[in-house]
Order: C-alpha cells, then structure tokens, then sequence
C-alpha cells in the first residue's frame, strides 16, 4: 500500500494553495494557541477552499469537547488529531461525529505501548510523535526501534522531525501498520509557511518508492 503523506501546521493563504496542488492525502491545522502555527480565524476560514479529495485535520491539545465540535462543523473537518492527554471516552465521543481520529503519543524510551490498548477502539489511527512538553512540533526524530514494542494491528502516522534525509529509511520500513508520514517544521521556511519545492522533492521520493 502506498503510503499517505499528511503536511501538518498550515497557515497561509497561497501557501496552502501551493501545497494543496501536490495532492497530499491530509493538510493539518492546528487549533491550539501555544503553537507557532496556530490557525487563526481567518487562515480557518481557508479550509474549506481546500480541494474534497484531500482530508482536513484539525489537531487539538486537551481542548474541550464543545470547542472539537465546534470547529468540526464549522470548518467541515475530515479528521481530528488529539495531541494531548485526552481520554478514552473523549476519543469515542469524536469518533460517534463521523470525523476519522487520530491520537498522538510521545513516543521515548519508557514509553509504555500497553495504554494503547484502551484507545485502539475509539480511534481510526494512533500518531507516534516525539515525546516533547510542547506536544510535538519539536522537529526531532525518535529511535524508531522503539516500535517494535507496539503489538496492536492499529494502523498508524509515523511523526516528529522527518526530513528528505528519512525519506530511504521510511522506504525501507516493512511494516504493514505504517499507514501515513506527518511531515512538518522540517519544511518549513517560518512556522507555518512549508517550502513547497522541498515538500515536491519528498512526495517525489516516496511515490516512487
């Protein structure tokens, strides 16, 4: 299977135009005000000039479940990523809107894969990010090895840090889980504003994989 590209932590008007045109498979936005790429209203009101085939995501952080709904139906998200602590039920409740959900764990060494357990019903996809305080965008890779702790058939976005440098390494990943690559601060010229050539050169690399 092919795998999907998701460019997360998007802002910009003709930005995300020029992204768009590259076809990847999810376009992130992250509503959560202590990021750099913090989606304001008016980049918001951009989404839905965003072509149907390509999924919108919304990334949340420990938000609360009116302010998720809000902005879903406001915004017509396909997706939401929960990046923070939030809870079983909370995954569940999302997921009964009929919007795909991803839940994002900071993967290190100590990481325990067994909470996961709990969650593989109430979401569509688990993302393995980069343990880091500010939840993510911390432009880090961590030791993928790691994964091999991971035992559910869950499928999952691989995150945090991935460069053009990654790109054979993720070729050479077999396995069948890996559903998708989140790519972001890696290709960026400013927080928020991708560098759509180096993007270009990436989808290059692993479409022909």
């Amino acid at each position: 299977m092919k795998l999907k590209i998701k460019v997360c932590g998007m802002k910009h008007a003709a930005n995300i135009a020029a992204v768009a045109d590259l076809h990847p498979d999810y376009l992130g936005f992250i509503f959560y005000e202590k990021s750099p790429r913090y989606t304001s209203e008016v980049s918001a009101e951009l989404i839905k000039y965003v072509p149907q085939e390509i999924k919108t995501v919304g990334v949340f952080v420990d938000e609360s479940l009116e302010t998720v709904k809000a902005l879903v139906a406001k915004h017509y998200l396909k997706a939401v990523q929960l990046h923070g602590n939030e809870s079983v039920d909370f995954c569940k409740t999302i997921k009964h809107m009929g919007v795909q959900v991803i839940k994002a764990f900071g993967i290190h060494l100590d990481f325990d894969f067994s909470v996961l357990g709990a969650y593989e019903p109430a979401v569509d996809y688990f993302l393995f990010d980069t343990q880091t305080p500010a939840h993510g965008g911390s432009g880090k890779v961590f030791d993928w090895t790691l994964l091999k702790n991971y035992q559910l058939s869950k499928p999952y976005f691989l995150s945090g840090g991935i460069d053009l440098n990654q790109a054979e390494q993720i070729k050479a990943i077999k396995d069948e889980r890996l559903y998708a690559i989140d790519i972001n601060s890696k290709f960026e010229l400013e927080p928020g504003l991708k560098d759509v050539d180096k993007l270009n050169e990436f989808f290059k690399m692993l479409i022909n994989s």
